[in-house]
Order: structure tokens, then sequence, then C-alpha cells
């Protein structure tokens, strides 16, 4: 089975199977695959007819678009039902609440595909494409004017689901995206919850660093369990955390059901917020108000007034949209100051790095984690459940770039450096990282190394950036 990125998704469904570029759909032409998801698979699209293309241009219609492939076939029908519903949130979305702080949804329609029988059938949503997400953003870290700017869009985009009677259910720096001109736009709607008064009721479903406290304790009913706006208001206190602190966690823990009991902690007041060391005040208030413990608490903080502080403090003022880069590391030496964050206690410490001297430092030790569930409680080492560290990070992490080294969910490695913009690599949760770490392989050979994707650790040291794999 062909699986984008080396990964398959959670299901196992079929999928993971790529059309070929030039593949029609409907008006549209495949020209390449972006991602894929547990729901879906992603690809680049261009107008099939250049007449028409030349038309749409004219008239202002994008060249190019993203084409959201949701299959059906081979599910069960519990996961069929789940694919088609999440389709209609979708679409229902797109067509009664546009918005400029929405993705816009241009077309929908039924993929043909009788040469590829797993996708014939499936859904297509035709969206318009952004250049990358939030999440990318993070990776290459961001000022504090250009973070106000992407919160005052996502709390726009918020505001304005919450008045027309939405929920997004499933705020994350991955379904924010960022265009070219840097306009920041919600997407991915499969969640989505239609308000009937004060709530709304959804599956139990959503990624976990980013539910509520009242989320872990839901009570599913009929209709699912039951969700507010103040959901998304949390969300969005996560989000902010994370934007002014290089997308590092707020709450503590290995897995996202340990950080999911350190939001209970909190919640019961057994335990502190605690946030990264140098988020600017304005931002930490703000976030903290966000993450007030209880919906009735968090209520009185709508999108509307959140985005009204921030436009009141000077903050989210359209101009030129930049990306920070990172500091490029060459062969001389250069310091960067870090903040490093053990067990809250917050403390700061001056590395240098010099390429190839990463040994100069104490490694780190993070932790092997497999999304799979079924390999997690295991001790036989079975090979099934074992996990690849590759060659090169650069490169699609698939069985042609991995070492013969195999490594094991709870494994412990030693690691000297992170790597930010490596090849994308999705896991088995649905989780989707360009972010790699250098590690030594277990062994004989001292100075044996590989790597490993960052969602295949819950860890987050501090770390030197790496060299580019052909200067190391």
């Amino acid at each position: 089975m062909t699986r984008v990125q080396g990964l398959g998704a959670p299901w196992g469904s079929s999928h993971t199977e790529l059309l070929p570029r030039g593949h029609r759909v409907g008006d549209w032409a495949v020209t390449e695959p972006i991602g894929a998801g547990g729901w879906a698979t992603v690809y680049a699209g261009r107008r099939a007819d250049e007449r028409a293309a030349r038309a749409a241009a004219a008239r202002g219609e994008p060249a190019e678009v993203a084409l959201k492939i949701m299959p059906t076939a081979g599910l069960a029908p519990r996961q069929a039902r789940n694919v088609a519903e999440a389709a209609r949130r979708e679409v229902e979305i797109g067509v009664r609440a546009g918005h400029p702080r929405l993705v816009r949804l241009l077309d929908s329609t039924v993929l043909t595909a009788p040469d590829h029988p797993a996708l014939d059938g499936a859904v297509v949503l035709v969206m318009e494409r952004a250049t990358g997400s939030l999440r990318d953003l993070l990776d290459s870290g961001v000022t504090e004017a250009e973070g106000g700017r992407l919160i005052a869009g996502i709390c726009e985009g918020l505001a304005h689901l919450h008045r027309v009677g939405w929920v997004h259910a499933d705020l994350k720096p991955e379904n924010v995206l960022v265009g070219a001109d840097g306009s920041v736009k919600l997407a991915d709607f499969g969640l989505a919850t239609e308000l009937t008064g004060t709530h709304g009721y959804a599956p139990p479903m959503g990624t976990l660093d980013y539910l509520p406290p009242e989320r872990w304790k839901a009570q599913l009913g009929e209709q699912g369990v039951e969700i507010r706006p103040s959901a998304d208001i949390w969300a969005l206190g996560i989000v902010i955390h994370e934007v002014f602190a290089s997308g590092a966690p707020l709450f503590p823990g290995a897995t996202p059901v340990a950080r999911g009991a350190a939001v209970q902690e909190y919640a019961a007041g057994r335990a502190p917020l605690r946030m990264a060391h140098g988020i600017p005040e304005f931002w930490r208030a703000l976030a903290a108000d966000c993450l007030a413990p209880t919906h009735a608490a968090r209520a009185a903080h709508t999108a509307a007034s959140l985005l009204e502080r921030i436009t009141d403090h000077g903050a989210g003022e359209p101009g030129p949209a930049r990306r920070i880069r990172p500091v490029r590391l060459g062969r001389t030496a250069r310091a960067a100051l870090l903040a490093v964050v053990v067990c809250g206690a917050v403390s700061s410490a001056v590395w240098t790095y010099t390429a190839g001297e990463a040994a100069e430092e104490p490694p780190r030790r993070i932790q092997v984690f497999n999304a799979e569930r079924a390999c997690q409680d295991r001790a036989d080492r079975d090979p099934r459940c074992s996990l690849g560290l590759a060659v090169d990070p650069l490169r699609p992490y698939t069985a042609g770039n991995v070492v013969p080294t195999r490594v094991w969910h709870a494994d412990v490695l030693d690691t000297d450096c992170q790597l930010l913009r490596g090849e994308a690599v999705v896991d088995e949760s649905d989780l989707q990282s360009t972010h790699w770490f250098r590690v030594r392989l277990p062994g004989p050979d001292p100075d044996a190394r590989a790597w490993l994707p960052a969602v295949r650790t819950k860890d987050r040291p501090e770390l030197p950036r790496c060299p580019a794999p052909a200067e190391s």
C-alpha cells in the first residue's frame, strides 16, 4: 500500500493510494500531493482546460487550488457516515458562512476514478490553496507584531463563526492557514458543530491537546457530546501560548493523554497555570483569560471581545506580512540564548554550537512515542511495532530512507541537535510536523547518527539547530 510521506492514516484506510499527476477531478487536474490525514488526502490542482484557465484568470479566480479528497470506499459503515458528515459540514459552512478569515470553498464534486477503486466515488472539496499553516510559522518563530497579527486574524474568523452559529471544534495551528500575502484563514471544518441556542452536539472527537477541561469528562449522549463556543476560546488560549513559545506545549506530559491529565489538575485547582518564560505580558493575560478552567469563567471572553482587546492594544494591525526565518548555523561557532524550562522552573543558558561539534554539549534524552495504541503496552519488541530512523530528514520518510537499526515505543535516545524544516511527516494520530531530532544510534559506534521525526516523541528539549545534513 502506497503511503503519503511514508505513513498511513489512523484507520489504515484505502485513501492512502495516490492519484497520478494529471488525473482529472471535475474541472481540475492533480499536480502533486500536499499531505494526508485521518479524514482525507489533499492534492494541489490546476484547471485542466487552458482556455477555461485563461477565462478564470480574467475573472480573478485562482489558477491553483487544494483538492481535499475524502474517500468512503472500503470503510466500515460507521466510518463512511463520519466521512460523509464531515464533508457535509465543510460544504455547509462554505456555502452559508463565507468570510475572508475562513478558507473559501470553490466547489464540491464526486471523484470518478475507475482505475483507482479505493478512491472512486470519493467526495472532493475544491478550496483555495494556502502556502502553509500556522504550525509552519511556529517552527521558524515569529515576532510579537507578526504573532499579534496572526492571532487577530484567528479571532476575527472565530468571531464570525460564532456569530453565525457554529463552533469550529478543532482549532489548532495546523488548521490555521496562511496565504502568500500573509492572510490568515481558518480551515478544516470536518468537526464543526452548529449551535442550537447556547450549545451544539459533536462526535466525541478532536485533537486532545486542544480540548477544554470539561470535554475530558463530557457525557456522551445520543447526539454526541455537548460543545459551546468557549471550547474554541480554550483552544485559542493554547494557540496563543504556542505562538509566543515557538510551538512549545503549555501543559506538561509526554503524551496527549498525560497532558490532558495535567489540564484536569489545573482545572481542579491542584496545579497552577505555568506559561513559558518570555511571553509578552499582554498576550500572557489574554491567554490566561482564554484558559479559565471552567466554561462559566471562560464564557465572558468571546472571540469578539478578545479581538476588541487586541485592537485596543494596537496589535493585529494590517501591514506587510513576512516570514521570520531561523538563524542559519554555519561552520563558524554561533551562540544562541535559549530558555530552558524543566518541571515548571525557568532558567537561562547560553549554548555555543559549531557544525560537526554538537557533542561538545551534553546530549539531551528523548523518549520514543508510537501513536499506535496497540503497540504502546507491548514489551516484546514485536517487529510490527518497530519505528524507523531516517538517513536523511530532507527526503521522504519511506522504507528506502531508514537505517537498519529500529526503535520501539518508550525507548530512550540521546539527541544533540534539531532540524525544524525537514520533510513533513504525519503519524497515525494525524499529527504532522517538519521538525526532526538528530539522535545517536544504539550500539557500539559512538559516532553513529540517524534522524527521529518529532511526531515520534512527545519530548521537546531545548537544543541547538543542526547544520544541513550535507554539512554534518
